[in-house]
């Protein structure tokens, strides 16, 4: 009952007290760091909402301030950007992996501290990510204490992640059901992991909404000659048009079916494969296929200037996603909005966003390979009309203004998607 309580005790029409933890940096790169950025940036003129945003200070992936546009420091470790006020939590390097239940417990604790101390009514606070699973209930208390709610984004399945050993995934499974449990709202970035969360989790009646994660749709500011754009072809040996595939170099995202497959093929444009490093695994994959011995496939590295990117898909034949675990995936999103043909693995997350926007593959021998010898003979009509209906799907159900309207919504107004 103190659930349900607190979600009809808040007020609408009132400057609501927004505090956001979850995410390491305020930043364009990763999924959550991305989020954040598009909605203060979307709401940084909102009278009815203040953003209070927890960020790293240090460590992996923390939060360089003078790296940000329009960011300027207000304190030791505090900065401002949006009008959103942005806290630095440090965290110890030396304890690994562990950092980030370190980093969310301690930006929990400021949270609570600062609701607290400047008497904050009826605050919410949004957790991105279910890594504190067990040990939010102390937080919760105090946040419902001063009226407030909390609001849980459990991400994808964690625990499903092939990197993780036996422990590590059963207390990725222990900590969503305990956040699930804790939580006002779970807010879903997939219809799927919403029906997921649900049917799981339904001892606890949890209180769902589906809110999905956005995309630029605006097109590259460098031109198809612009130096930038040129010398990274060059450097990289890629004639155009080529395939293109933009993730993590880790196992879900099926790198070996997308290799093995393009092997088979019998096309004769290169496989650009823009992805994190990952050593063990490329060997693994040399091992079994050999792949260095075809030209066509071209490990790039990194990208990270957002511009490049984007021409990059623009001016991509085809994108490959072979994503097979989580929610709606931002890779996903920025391919659809900028390139006409995209070759998805067919699972549930990936069918929900595109629709009938993309074409699909599964791990079957030769059903890739025989993808993409049939598009490959695709004529520019047929390239145009599938890249028009992935333009419209990304416009109409995934532009940042879109997302960002439903979130509003969400923390001004809390009603009956708040509630079963």
């Amino acid at each position: 009952m103190e659930k349900e309580n607190n979600v009809q005790d808040v007020k609408e029409g009132k400057i609501r007290d927004v505090y956001i933890v979850g995410s390491k940096s305020i930043g364009m790169y990763g999924g959550y760091e991305s989020f954040v950025r598009n909605l203060l940036q979307q709401h940084k003129n909102n009278k009815l909402i203040r953003y209070h945003v927890a960020c790293k200070a240090n460590g992996q992936g923390h939060m360089k301030v003078e790296e940000l546009s329009e960011a300027h420091k207000t304190g030791k470790n505090e900065f401002e950007y949006c009008n959103a006020q942005c806290f630095l939590i440090k965290v110890p390097e030396k304890i690994g992996a562990a950092q980030a239940i370190y980093y969310d417990l301690s930006a929990l604790k400021w949270v609570c501290k600062h609701i607290e101390e400047n008497d904050v009514h009826e605050p919410i606070v949004y957790i991105l990510a279910s890594r504190v699973g067990p040990f939010e209930k102390r937080f919760v208390k105090r946040i419902h204490n001063k009226g407030g709610l909390v609001y849980q984004n459990p991400d994808g399945h964690e625990d499903w992640r092939r990197k993780w050993n036996y422990i590590i995934r059963k207390y990725w499974k222990l900590s969503e059901k305990y956040a699930v449990k804790n939580a006002d709202l779970v807010v879903c970035d997939s219809k799927n992991i919403e029906t997921y969360i649900r049917d799981e989790y339904s001892l606890y009646k949890p209180n769902t909404t589906f809110i999905a994660y956005g995309a630029d749709v605006s097109p590259s500011k460098l031109t198809d000659d612009d130096s930038k754009y040129v010398d990274w072809l060059k450097k990289n040996d890629i004639v155009q048009p080529y395939y293109v595939c933009i993730s993590r170099f880790v196992e879900e995202n099926n790198y070996e079916i997308m290799i093995r497959e393009f092997m088979k093929s019998n096309t004769k444009r290169d496989f650009v494969i823009i992805a994190t490093d990952n050593p063990k695994f490329a060997e693994q994959l040399q091992q079994k296929y050999n792949y260095k011995s075809d030209k066509r496939i071209k490990f790039v590295g990194t990208v990270y200037d957002a511009e490049l990117l984007k021409k990059i898909r623009e001016n991509a034949y085809g994108y490959l996603h072979g994503h097979e675990v989580g929610g709606t995936n931002p890779s996903l999103l920025e391919a659809l909005g900028s390139t006409k043909l995209n070759l998805l693995y067919d699972v549930g997350f990936n069918r929900e966003v595109a629709e009938d926007a993309a074409l699909y593959w599964n791990k079957g021998l030769g059903d890739l390979a025989e993808l993409i010898d049939t598009v490959d003979k695709f004529q520019s009509e047929q390239l145009q009309e599938i890249g028009e209906k992935a333009q419209k799907r990304i416009k109409e159900e995934y532009s940042w203004p879109y997302i960002c309207q439903k979130y509003e919504r969400i923390f001004v107004n809390v009603d009956m998607d708040t509630k079963q």
